[in-house]
């Protein structure tokens, strides 16, 4: 890729504009200034009243150029601005393509040289089931990756089917580990509900799960200890239910916080590089979120710390 030169930098074009601009203000403003002190001095040659003429006239004009550029000032750096968050949403759909290529890719080589291992080599009973176990965690990570993307756009285009319901959350995130229980078998899930009472909110069921999916998930995924663990409380305080679900993983910088639910945005150092994904899950986790009426937000002590991601619901206590 050839390097873009340095003069056609946007940043250098802003600059360069900014004092073309100020300079033809200048110029202006001088050479107006001079045309008025020969003016000035015509009108002292033929006795004529200097203020009747020129001096209201004078200040009117400099203050009419001076807003004139200071708008178009203004509008030069909001195009600047524009231009510069395009550009950084190219580059996130970039890393998102090539991201998800590899996530469609690597199943999909998988599955392949699963398959072909089975058609040139007799397998006994034992190494049949054991390789028809490894495509069907590639298909299903197929299927994830797939289905992310569908939602997103379902999502987005207010399309997306399913009723709210008033429903126990706690509840329903036991029901949900227990019907994913083979996908998190190896790991360690707590529930912890202080108050040990039910606390009934209207979720959608699909979008809820969606959301449970990608914070579990991502607790797992990006976690190198031997026995990855989460822990998730519910509990209610100050008119708001909190969900917090916190993991022993390998953390985020302060830096990364307020970035991670942006669309296409991945953590750029992570320690495991094979487990960076399309840059979609959080996102789709906070408009979930959204839709709910309630806010996310994340936090860690650094990497190698743990994360824990604090879900807010507005919620009031029957009396």
């Amino acid at each position: 890729m050839t390097q873009s030169k340095w003069y056609l930098h946007p940043i250098f074009i802003l600059i360069a504009s900014i004092l073309a601009l100020g300079t033809s203000l200048f110029l202006y403003i001088y050479w107006y200034m001079e045309v008025n002190s020969a003016l000035s001095a015509m009108l002292l040659r033929f006795n004529l009243d200097r203020r009747q003429v020129l001096e209201s006239r004078t200040w009117i004009v400099i203050l009419v150029l001076s807003l004139l550029v200071g708008i178009i000032l203004i509008g030069i750096f909001i195009i600047f601005v524009y231009q510069q968050k395009i550009y950084q949403l190219y580059r996130l759909q970039q890393n998102f393509i090539n991201n998800f290529t590899h996530e469609l890719k690597t199943p999909v080589t998988s599955l392949k040289l699963y398959l072909d291992t089975a058609l040139k080599y007799h397998l006994y009973s034992d190494d049949q089931i054991k390789y028809i176990r490894f495509m069907t965690q590639d298909v299903i990570r197929l299927s994830n990756t797939v289905n992310r993307i569908l939602n997103i756009a379902k999502i987005e285009s207010r399309s997306y089917g399913g009723e709210f319901l008033t429903l126990d959350i706690v509840a329903e995130i036991k029901r949900f580990l227990h019907n994913h229980a083979d996908m998190f078998r190896k790991d360690e899930i707590y529930i912890h509900c202080p108050s040990g009472v039910s606390y009934y909110y209207r979720l959608n069921p699909s979008l809820f799960e969606m959301l449970m999916m990608n914070l579990l998930t991502n607790a797992i995924k990006y976690n190198t200890s031997e026995t990855p663990e989460v822990n998730i409380t519910i509990e209610h305080r100050d008119k708001k239910l909190y969900i917090r679900i916190a993991d022993n993983g390998i953390g985020l910088e302060q830096s990364e916080i307020r970035k991670i639910f942006r669309k296409f945005y991945q953590v750029g150092n992570s320690e495991d590089m094979s487990a960076k994904g399309s840059g979609l899950g959080l996102y789709l986790v906070d408009t979930i979120v959204k839709i709910h009426r309630g806010k996310i937000v994340a936090r860690s002590a650094g990497l190698r710390k743990g994360s824990e991601f604090v879900l807010s619901l507005p919620y009031k206590t029957l009396k």
